[in-house]
């Protein structure tokens, strides 16, 4: 029987933690001949994630340069990513969640014509500059793709909403939680030596801000109420990954640098973030997969955005949207350091992005699917 070439493309750590699960799956199954290109947008952080897996893409775009525009990174893809489909010829691309390389990606696979599945597909959060410009990028994605995976039910029923057939769409749970069961470890010594800093006989409050729509004052105002927070609760201690834009590293170390008790250190590997979630006391983040992995580690999470594109985090109770005025982030945090009721009805939620067999939903369907639209017995 002839297998099904499955290609698969990222270009972000975000993306690689959530296809990791998905690699391994398809490398173990005999029905698929896995391949994977990776465009490495972002090229410091995306490495980090395959190393510890053994995971050597087939393709490597390379195509971070310093800096790179939207537009830039959308315009290579498209370009540098059509020789790959054309030498490889999947029978399916796969892509995740809403990144540059996702669209730019599905819509070079649609000008030549070859099927296009979308993992994590369906978050909406119905503003389009609102995770920006994630929210656009799977809504173009959307219009491109053949097959869904929609990690939740909620994802489902918006996909509905915008007419996909539902014989198209497949809800399998996020293949973040997968990832955590792959990457959280008993062992708890941090491989970044920084991390020895941190003084867990405090309460460890994590933090990550990063997002585009975040820049300059929202970004300014998440640092100043953090500080608040710090200065006013003596018996917690911040520790925050820095992403290495500017946009954050710049007024991360001038409002934050030097303070007792904050760590602000380069970016972390996941195993690392996985010994903080497990060990910190609170989240503070705009990440939308930390919004996803945090339940795992019972870890209540604090969202800076104004919106999210995970409202089963809010319904569940694992997530409390903060926005990004410093007031309004540091009366959330002071609340929940302060009501331990209301902090253990958020640690004790359950977690509604899935059971960390999403990556085995994901692999059935497309043997499904493929089979099907191929005949069963066709060799």
């Amino acid at each position: 029987m002839k297998r099904i070439k499955v290609l698969s493309v990222f270009g972000t750590r975000p993306e690689a933690t959530k296809m990791v699960p998905l690699i391994l799956e398809m490398r173990e199954n005999p029905s698929i001949e896995s391949v994977l290109c990776v465009t490495a947008q972002h090229r410091e952080l995306l490495d980090g994630v395959l190393e510890p897996f053994g995971i050597t893409p087939d393709y490597d775009l390379d195509l971070m340069t310093a800096g790179q525009t939207l537009t830039d990174i959308t315009v290579r893809v498209l370009k540098d990513f059509a020789p790959v489909l054309e030498e490889v010829k999947p029978d399916i691309l796969l892509v995740h969640g809403d990144t540059a390389t996702t669209f730019a990606a599905s819509l070079a696979a649609f000008y030549q014509r070859i099927s296009v599945g979308h993992v994590e597909a369906g978050l909406r959060s119905y503003d389009k500059y609102r995770p920006y410009p994630e929210e656009v990028n799977r809504k173009i994605t959307t219009a491109i793709a053949d097959m869904y995976f929609a990690p939740t039910d909620i994802s489902r029923e918006n996909l509905l909403k915008e007419n996909v057939s539902d014989e198209a769409i497949y809800v399998t749970g996020n293949t973040a939680i997968d990832f955590i069961k792959y990457a959280a470890s008993e062992k708890r010594v941090f491989s970044n030596s920084a991390l020895e800093g941190v003084d867990f006989t405090k309460r460890v409050i994590l933090m990550t801000a990063h997002r585009r729509e975040n820049r300059g004052q929202p970004m300014e105002n998440i640092c100043n109420a953090v500080k608040r927070i710090v200065a006013d609760f003596p018996d917690t201690f911040l520790v925050w990954p820095v992403h290495p834009g500017k946009a954050s590293k710049e007024p991360a170390h001038a409002i934050l640098g030097g303070m007792e008790r904050v760590l602000l250190t380069e970016p972390v590997d996941i195993y690392d973030m996985c010994n903080l979630m497990s060990r910190a006391e609170l989240l503070l983040t705009d990440s939308g997969g930390l919004q996803e992995e945090a339940p795992v580690f019972d870890l209540p999470t604090i969202v800076l955005r104004e919106v999210t594109e995970r409202p089963e985090g809010l319904t569940a109770g694992t997530l409390t949207l903060a926005g990004v005025e410093e007031n309004s982030i540091y009366n959330e945090a002071v609340r929940l350091l302060t009501d331990r009721e209301a902090y253990e009805k958020m640690a004790k939620a359950k977690n509604p992005f899935g059971d960390g067999n999403a990556s085995k939903r994901i692999v059935e369907a497309i043997i499904k699917a493929t089979s099907k639209n191929k005949g069963d017995n066709k060799c």
